[in-house]
């Protein structure tokens, strides 16, 4: 219910009556949304309290991405808040774009706007091109409502047909999700990966906003690969021309602390230590765990395991620290009587190189009392383990 599918259902929520209703309908609980629609349907057209209910969850959703105060004056589609750049992660990618002095963007499948806001705050101006006539018109609105229509022209437009020529550089973010869900093949990408690349290569400067699980052997040569993580999560991969070929980043955010591949070899492997660290995925991703094992002083737990071990506590941004009291064969019994004999209630359970789920964990061991602790359910040397620690500040 509620779903806008065409340029004559989203017209509506732009009039002064369609605005009326999603102010109304800022703060709604969805548990209450039948209710809710009752009502105003009694003073407005139900099509319009429909789609205008719609929209008002779409800005909800959205909230977790933009933040509040852009997410309830923006327009939405639902495609364009699953597939949308995170606001943090638009923005720091568009300060890269400033300061290699771009003026101007060509942003290639430019969905409802979120990058090409990113960019027109950064003081560049956007030509945004996005083939669905209402995509295109919900980022065009988007634009008016944020105040950014001066530095954003939209163009509703096959994106192979433009012109990129008059522009500083070329952002592209191809579809990566289809009829079935999520696409992992860079070819099927719309537009297919090589094309992008082909755009990007005529450009003086480009990013392209890839899948973090892009195989680093489908980077082009010319091209330096970053991952950026924002919170701990990765979110994306950018294909970066015009600044370091051949480079590996990454970059983890709100921080924006980065680590730039020097190509060392694979770390050894040691025996644990008396700390552990988690990498972040981003420096995981970018194949970058080396870098980050040499800063600790440390090396592997295992070949196969991106635990990075070290006797020493030294504070990164670029893994998670644990200290580690326990270091055991994988056995349930002797888990469960361990915690049990700790009076361990609080339970984290992680796991890197297990097949067994944390949730079944907790549920099997039964944890109870006032004490806290981390279970790191992986392998040591070849052999399931089970490490019991607490975490030890890091980054």
């Amino acid at each position: 219910m509620g779903r806008v599918t065409d340029l004559a259902s989203f017209a509506p929520l732009l009039t002064p009556e369609g605005q009326t209703l999603l102010a109304l309908l800022r703060d709604h609980d969805p548990a209450q949304e039948l209710a809710v629609v009752s009502r105003l349907r009694r003073d407005h057209p139900a099509e319009l309290v429909t789609a205008a209910v719609g929209q008002a969850r779409l800005r909800q959703r959205a909230v977790a991405k933009f933040g509040a105060e852009d997410a309830y004056r923006m327009y939405f589609t639902p495609n364009g808040v699953e597939q949308s750049t995170r606001a943090s992660v638009g923005t720091y990618r568009a300060g890269r774009m400033k300061a290699l002095g771009v003026r101007s963007v060509a942003d290639l499948c430019s969905g409802i706007g979120g990058d090409a806001i990113a960019l027109a705050r950064a003081g560049i101006s956007v030509l945004a091109v996005d083939r669905d006539p209402l995509t295109a018109e919900v980022a065009r609105a988007n634009a008016e409502a944020l105040g950014l229509a001066e530095l954003i022209e939209v163009r509703c437009a096959d994106v192979t047909d433009i012109d990129t020529a008059p522009y500083d550089a070329v952002f592209v973010d191809p579809a990566r999700r289809g009829g079935r869900g999520r696409i992992f093949d860079p070819e099927a990408y719309s537009p297919p990966l090589s094309w992008a690349v082909e755009a990007a290569r005529r450009a003086p400067h480009a990013a392209l906003k890839v899948a973090p699980g892009i195989p680093h052997e489908a980077v082009p040569a010319e091209a330096e690969a970053e991952w950026i993580s924002d919170g701990g999560d990765v979110k994306e991969a950018v294909l970066w021309f015009g600044t370091e070929p051949g480079a590996r980043r990454a970059t983890l955010l709100p921080s924006g602390a980065g680590v730039t591949g020097r190509g060392l070899p694979d770390p050894a492997v040691r025996p644990l230590g008396r700390y552990l660290y988690e990498p972040d995925g981003a420096v995981i991703r970018a194949h970058l765990v080396a870098e980050v094992a040499e800063e600790l002083g440390g090396g592997l737990i295992d070949e196969t395991i991106a635990y990075v071990t070290a006797d020493a506590l030294t504070p990164t941004p670029y893994a998670a620290a644990y200290e580690i009291t326990d270091e055991l064969p994988f056995n349930l019994k002797k888990l469960k009587a361990l915690l049990r004999e700790r009076e361990v209630g609080v339970l984290t359970v992680k796991k890197r190189g297990s097949a067994v789920e944390p949730e079944e964990i907790r549920r099997k061991v039964k944890p109870k009392g006032p004490h806290s602790a981390t279970v790191l359910l992986t392998r040591v040397a070849g052999a399931p383990t089970m490490l019991i620690g607490r975490p030890a500040g890091g980054r």
